[in-house]
């Protein structure tokens, strides 16, 4: 199933994408798509309503984030080993593991801010994995049953900010509206194998970035085993798995997103997303 979170910002409400391309809303079965019910059995339990006894959404209302109450959102960097040797970087015999704000969340389609003092703003592609019941020391090979689904995760980054200035890249990352995730939560029998999603992500129509997610130098399921031997994982954590090459600081000479640019990017059975770039 294809979950989702329909309204204005602050105020969404859950939702399903049906069959027929219609949303749906499901305010009257879940409160929101955060905590409990994300547990992968309450997806399926809420993906066996029938859609058509659901209240149709209009096709032009505001997607928000597909989940709510994410306490976390971790990210692996230089996690493909040709956007490691376009970074100049070696690939790490660990996952690179930062953080980024949660206040960075906002809903696929909403404009993102170009920060003050920006000139280095980048984009990155990158599959994200939600979290949907705790996990604690988890093996690689039961990973998988605590993830409830896979979401476009765009990794939006500041270069100067992240590398230029002293300190770790948290401050890079973390700008407002730096983390557009969705368009949809998708559940994980839509997708037998994440390591196999073709990546996309075009500027103003021209493609900047083609991977697939099957040249990732760590899995999903050893990342969600890796990070909880460290930290308990709870559901609504957002864990976004790193990028192809083709970003703009890997491009000579580099290349930067300004205000007016557009970016679409997308992933394999997971939606597509649409920015306008905007200064703040």
């Amino acid at each position: 199933m294809k979950f989702l979170r329909h309204g204005a910002p602050g105020a969404e409400k859950p939702g399903l994408l049906a069959n027929d391309g219609t949303i749906r809303d499901l305010s009257g079965h879940v409160a929101d798509l955060a905590g409990a019910a994300l547990d992968p059995q309450t997806l399926a339990r809420l993906g066996a309503i029938d859609p058509s006894t659901l209240p149709v959404i209009d096709a032009g209302t505001r997607l928000g984030a597909p989940v709510s109450g994410t306490g976390k959102f971790i990210c692996i960097g230089l996690n493909f080993s040709d956007h490691a040797a376009e970074s100049g970087m070696a690939v790490p015999p660990e996952p690179v593991i930062f953080m980024k704000a949660t206040s960075a969340i906002c809903g696929p389609n909403d404009p993102v801010l170009i920060p003050r003092g920006s000139e280095k703003t980048d984009w990155e592609v990158e599959l994200g994995v939600v979290i949907g019941k705790t996990a604690k020391y988890v093996s690689e090979a039961e990973a998988l049953d605590y993830v409830a689904g896979y979401v476009v995760s765009h990794d939006v980054s500041e270069r100067a900010f992240q590398t230029e200035r002293s300190g770790q890249w948290t401050k890079g990352k973390s700008c407002d509206t730096f983390g557009p995730i969705g368009p949809w939560l998708v559940t994980k029998d839509e997708v037998p194998d994440p390591q196999n999603l073709n990546m996309w992500l075009k500027v103003n129509g021209e493609t900047m970035q083609n991977g697939s997610s099957k040249t990732m130098v760590y899995g999903v399921a050893f990342l969600v085993s890796y990070l909880s031997q460290f930290m308990s994982l709870h559901p609504g954590d957002v864990i976004s798995t790193g990028t192809p090459p083709g970003v703009g600081l890997g491009m000579k000479p580099p290349r930067y997103l300004k205000a007016g640019d557009v970016v679409e990017l997308g992933i394999d059975k997971l939606g597509t997303q649409k920015q306008t770039f905007v200064q703040d």
